[in-house]
C-alpha cells in the first residue's frame, strides 16, 4: 500500500499497484482489526463508509491480503516495509529468536536482547521517503518510542495525541500545513475490545460506530481533494470460552516440542531435534490426529513452498516453526506453561489462513475539506 501512496505523490522509484490516482496529500488511516468481512456483515453501523463503497472508487481494488500470519506485528510490517514477513523476518506475534534460545514478543513485550534496528533490518517506507516530501504519523503517543514502531514504522514525524478527535484534528492541522505530505493514522481501539468483548459484541458495533465517526470528520477537516485511504491489517473471529484449548496440558501433543511460538489461530511448534530422523513428523501426527479437522498442519518447507511468507531470507527460516498450525474450525490454542492465565479470556482471535482473518477493506476517496463540510452545514 505504502509504496503505491509513494507513487501517486510522484516519487520515482515506487510501484503504483493499486492504481491510486495522483496526489498531493495521502492520508492513510490503518484501523486494527477491520477486517473485510466484518465490515461488510457490519454495513449498518458504518454509514459514511458504507457510502464511499458504494459511489466506487475505479479500478482500485476494495478488498486486499493481510499478511500471513494474520496478525498486527507481521502485518504492519509488510506495510511499513513494502516487503513480505519472509524478508523484513516478523513473521508472527511471538517467535523464535534462534541466537537466544527463546520465544520473544514482537508487538507490546519486545525483548531488550534483540535490536528492533537488526531484527528488521530494511528501510520502511517512510524511511526511503525522507527528504523528498514530509511523512508524518499520527498515533497514540505511547507508540512513539516502541520497539514495534522502531522496527516496523520508523522514520516519520510523529504525533501523539489520545481521544479520536484529538488525532483527526492533529492530522487536519499537520497535512494543511504543508503542499505536499504522506500522513499515517493509526485507531486501535476496534482490536481492542474485539479482542475483550468479541467483534459479535455491542461494544465492538460500539468502536466501529467511532472508527466510521472519524473517518467522517477526517472528511470533513483535512484539506480538500486529500487521498484517503481507510484499511485494516488484519481480521478477526469469535471463539467461545469452551474451545479456547490448553495443548500445553496435553502431554502428546508437547512431546519432543522444545519451544511453541506464534498465537492461538497461528501456532508455532519448535522440534527438539529437528534433524534427527522421523521427530518433525511424529510430532506432525499426534497434533494431525488431534487437530487435524480444524487446523491445518503444515511443515515449514511446506508453508515457504506455498509462498504463505514471500520469498524467506535464511536468517528468517529458524524464527519459523518446524510445524504450523494455522487454524480453520473454531478454536483457539494456547500453551498454557506460557502464556498468562487471562490470555485465555480473549474472545475475538486471529492469525490464520480463513478469509475472515486474512482479507482486509481498501476504502478510497477525496476530502471534501472545511469549505464543502460548511456548506453541507449550511444547507
Amino acid at each position: 500500500m505504502l509504496p503505491s501512496c509513494a507513487a501517486a505523490l510522484g516519487l520515482p522509484g515506487f510501484d503504483n499497484a493499486l492504481g491510486l490516482p495522483a496526489a498531493s496529500r495521502v492520508c492513510v488511516v490503518m484501523v486494527d482489526g477491520l477486517g473485510r468481512s466484518l465490515l461488510t456483515q457490519r454495513a449498518a453501523h458504518t454509514p459514511f463508509l458504507r457510502a464511499k463503497l458504494q459511489e466506487g472508487q475505479g479500478g482500485i481494488p476494495t478488498t486486499l491480503d493481510a499478511a500471513f500470519p494474520s496478525t498486527t506485528a507481521s502485518s504492519l510490517a509488510s506495510f511499513g516495509t513494502g516487503l513480505p514477513p519472509g524478508q523484513h523476518g516478523m513473521v508472527g506475534y511471538d517467535v523464535l529468536a534462534p541466537h537466544l534460545d527463546r520465544v520473544v514478543n514482537q508487538l507490546g513485550g519486545w525483548d531488550p536482547d534483540v535490536d528492533p534496528d537488526r531484527w528488521q533490518p530494511f528501510p520502511t517506507i517512510f524511511e526511503r521517503m525522507a527528504g523528498t516530501i514530509p511523512v508524518a504519523t499520527v498515533s497514540l503517543p505511547q507508540f512513539e518510542r516502541s520497539a514495534m514502531t522502531r522496527a516496523a514504522l520508523r522514520g516519520s514525524r510523529f504525533i501523539g495525541a489520545e481521544t479520536l478527535h484529538a488525532r483527526s484534528t492533529a492530522a487536519a492541522q499537520t497535512m494543511a500545513a504543508t503542499p505536499r505530505m504522506l500522513l499515517y493514522f493509526y485507531l486501535n481501539d476496534l482490536d481492542k475490545a474485539g479482542h475483550l468483548s468479541g467483534c459479535g459484541s455491542r461494544a465492538w458495533e460500539e468502536a466501529l460506530e467511532e472508527v466510521d465517526s472519524c473517518v467522517r470528520r477526517l472528511d470533513a477537516q483535512l484539506p480538500g481533494g486529500t487521498l484517503v485511504l481507510v484499511t485494516g491489517d488484519h481480521g478477526m473471529v469469535d471463539i467461545p470460552e469452551h474451545r479456547r484449548i490448553d495443548f500445553g496440558a496435553e502431554a502428546d501433543l508437547i512431546e519432543g516440542v522444545r519451544h511453541t511460538a506464534g498465537e492461538p489461530r497461528m501456532v508455532h511448534l519448535h522440534v527438539e531435534d529437528p534433524a534427527r530422523d522421523g521427530a518433525v513428523q511424529r510430532v506432525i501426527d499426534r497434533w494431525r490426529e488431534r487437530f487435524g479437522s480444524q487446523a491445518w498442519v503444515m511443515t515449514r518447507k511446506e508453508a515457504v513452498e506455498a509462498g504463505f511468507f514471500g520469498d524467506v531470507r535464511e536468517e528468517v527460516l529458524p524464527r519459523i516453526g518446524d510445524i504450523l498450525v494455522a487454524v480453520h474450525g473454531e478454536i483457539a490454542l494456547y500453551d498454557g506453561r506460557r502464556v498468562r492465565p487471562t490470555a485465555f479470556s480473549m474472545v475475538g482471535q486471529h492469525g490464520s489462513l480463513t478469509k475472515a482473518e486474512r482479507l482486509v477493506p481498501l476504502v478510497v476517496f477525496r476530502a471534501g475539506g472545511p469549505t464543502k463540510a460548511k456548506r453541507r452545514r449550511r444547507g
